[in-house]
C-alpha cells in the first residue's frame, strides 16, 4: 500500500475555500451553491497531485459538509 502526503494549500487559497463554504450555506439557490462548489472545484484541481484521482463537484460538497460537521460552527442543513 501507497501512503501518499495529502496536498496542501496556500493560505489564501485555504481561506478563500472558508469564504466559499460560508457562502454556500448561505444561499438558498441550489443552482448558486452548485457554481460555488463548481468554482472551488477548479481550484483545488490546480493543487491535486497528478496521480491523485480527480476530484467530482460531490466531492467538494462532501468536504463542504464535513468540515461544517467537524467545525461545529453553523447549524448543519441538508441540501
Amino acid at each position: 500500500m501507497v501512503i501518499r502526503k495529502p496536498f496542501e494549500l496556500p493560505p489564501a487559497i485555504a481561506k478563500a475555500f472558508v469564504k466559499d463554504m460560508k457562502a454556500f450555506f448561505a444561499e438558498e439557490d441550489a443552482t448558486k451553491r452548485d457554481a460555488t462548489a463548481a468554482h472551488q472545484l477548479s481550484v483545488l484541481r490546480e493543487y491535486q497531485p497528478p496521480r491523485e484521482e480527480k476530484l467530482r463537484p460531490s466531492d467538494v460538497k462532501d468536504m463542504f459538509f464535513e468540515i461544517k460537521k467537524i467545525a461545529g460552527l453553523w447549524p448543519i442543513r441538508s441540501c
